[in-house]
């Protein structure tokens, strides 16, 4: 089983000028992320547009990619202003209708249009909004999202029998400085960064297909599988950096050797921690120097940096440790008893073939 912070990656390209532990607080400047592209090219709304999307997560593209086309939209209007849209993928697996997540895709859930008036007001029109979204759900054995940590209530599912529940996630916000995040790792992360500085050159990755060789080479050294599809991790990490949505950042040692990796992705709002890859062998702090650099570039970049979840107590501890802010995401499942009666009966048999995505 791959948990989350088990995304060990990729790439190899001559390495830059060395890290210096005094150089952690004061990074050359990056250049600024474009702004992620938006789904709708125009003012007409394409019926699988994502209008205002909340996150990268919601664009078209990322969408066909991660479900190979299998998703549809909700779509609430009035006459041709969109007032709300919920994209969803939905798939059969043997005997069940299961409408999940996709691969690599961290949250979803509805994108509202807001509208001017007092809190109330507000209040009716998201609430009427997410309702008539969720009555055009299809009927599923299994339904299961994590929203975006800006749909911070979820009481129109539960008042349609979804069961909501605290997920979390850490974030950077975007206006503090380099040194006073620096100032937020606790002792120990930052002696591991400073370690890792004096050992590893970090740099761009040069291509999407060493990154994935990379990444793949760890998996089979741990005998372990891809738990998202080499397939569709594959178009995805190509097509994020293709549309400048994404970064590759690899850590190196002596001989210019690939020893850890990260991928990054973003939107106009955040950075996203998405990927990451370590040779066993590489310094305990390769992945927290990588981690470190996308910070900074978040931070020049004037982007939250979301640390995108955890699926452990020993991955929450490690997190822990950059001084973000724990932050929290609602989930939103309902499920038929007969697949209820079929996942408990599985975990009970075989509780590691289960994969949880995070708390």
């Amino acid at each position: 089983m791959t948990t989350i912070r088990d995304r060990l990656l990729f790439g190899e390209q001559p390495p830059i000028a060395p890290l210096s532990p005094q150089r952690l607080t004061q990074p050359t400047r990056p250049p600024r992320p474009p702004r992620a592209r938006k789904a709708a090219s125009s003012a007409s709304v394409d019926a699988k547009s994502v209008a205002q999307a909340h996150s990268i997560f919601h664009e078209r593209w990322w969408l066909d990619i991660a479900t190979q086309g299998n998703w549809a939209l909700a779509t609430v209007k009035q006459d041709d202003t969109v007032l709300g849209e919920m994209p969803y993928a939905l798939v059969r697996r043997r005997l069940w209708r299961i409408s999940h997540l996709p691969p690599l895709t961290r949250t979803l859930g509805p994108v509202i249009t807001p509208v001017a008036g007092s809190e109330a007001r507000q209040r009716r029109h998201q609430l009427d909004v997410t309702a008539r979204l969720i009555e055009q759900l299809p009927a599923c054995d299994s339904f299961f999202q994590v929203l975006d940590p800006r749909v911070d209530d979820a009481i129109a599912f539960a008042l349609h029998g979804y069961t909501v529940s605290a997920r979390y996630t850490f974030r950077i916000d975007a206006h503090i400085g380099q040194d006073e995040a620096w100032s937020r790792l606790d002792s120990k992360t930052r002696n591991v960064i400073r370690g890792a500085a004096r050992e590893l050159t970090v740099a761009p990755i040069a291509t999407p297909g060493e990154f994935l060789g990379f990444y793949e080479d760890n998996l089979r050294a741990r005998s372990r599988s891809n738990a998202y599809g080499s397939a569709v991790m594959r178009q995805l990490v190509n097509a994020f950096v293709e549309r400048q949505s994404g970064v590759l950042l690899g850590a190196y040692g002596p001989g210019a050797k690939l020893v850890a990796a990260i991928g990054l992705v973003w939107d106009q709002q955040a950075m996203y921690f998405l990927l990451s890859s370590r040779m066993h062998e590489a310094h305990c702090g390769s992945i927290s120097l990588l981690i470190w650099s996308g910070i900074q570039r978040a931070i020049e970049s004037g982007l939250i940096f979301d640390f995108d979840g955890f699926s452990s107590p020993s991955t929450f501890s490690f997190l822990n440790g950059f001084g973000a802010t724990l932050t929290q995401r609602l989930g939103v499942e309902r499920h038929g008893t007969a697949y209820l009666l079929a996942r408990t009966l599985k975990r009970r048999l075989a509780p590691g073939s289960v994969f949880v995505p995070n708390l």
